[in-house]
């Protein structure tokens, strides 16, 4: 009966699963080929996966959050809204900055576009040779 209880105290605080996903991403790690390094977190990946761990957690999805951030290599502290925000060029207003920025920007582009309704996406940044993960 104990081993119920703390199990169910465990689990109703969220611990629990924390504990799951991390234990999930450490087996993750530990069985990835050696071998294959990853690329360095390049700024552009650091801010992809920041919208997407803001998103995650917004929406509840702790586990997946913490092991984006585990296999990621993502810093353990998110990084802060508006310095996200100052980066991505975005001017939010009250009503957007009680959602995750990743809500205001695919809001932006489906209601946003060319003359046939689309809006062009580069690569790579100007001046850059090829594109990738470090524009």
């Amino acid at each position: 009966e104990l081993k119920c209880a703390v199990r169910d105290t465990l689990e109703s605080r969220g611990v629990l699963g924390q504990l799951k996903a991390r234990i999930r991403a450490e087996v993750f790690s530990a069985l990835e080929d050696q071998r294959e390094l990853r690329p360095p977190l390049s700024h552009q990946n650091l801010l992809i996966n920041e919208l997407i761990r803001e998103y995650l957690e917004f929406n509840k999805y702790s586990y997946s959050a913490s092991v984006l951030t585990a296999e990621a290599g993502q810093p353990d502290v998110p990084l802060d809204r508006q310095f996200l925000a100052n980066e991505l060029k975005v001017a939010e207003d009250a009503s957007s900055k009680s959602v995750p920025l990743l809500y205001g920007l695919v809001s932006h582009f489906l209601n946003s576009g060319g003359s046939d309704g689309k809006t062009l996406v580069r690569g790579a940044a100007a001046g850059s040779s090829a594109p990738g993960p470090d524009v």
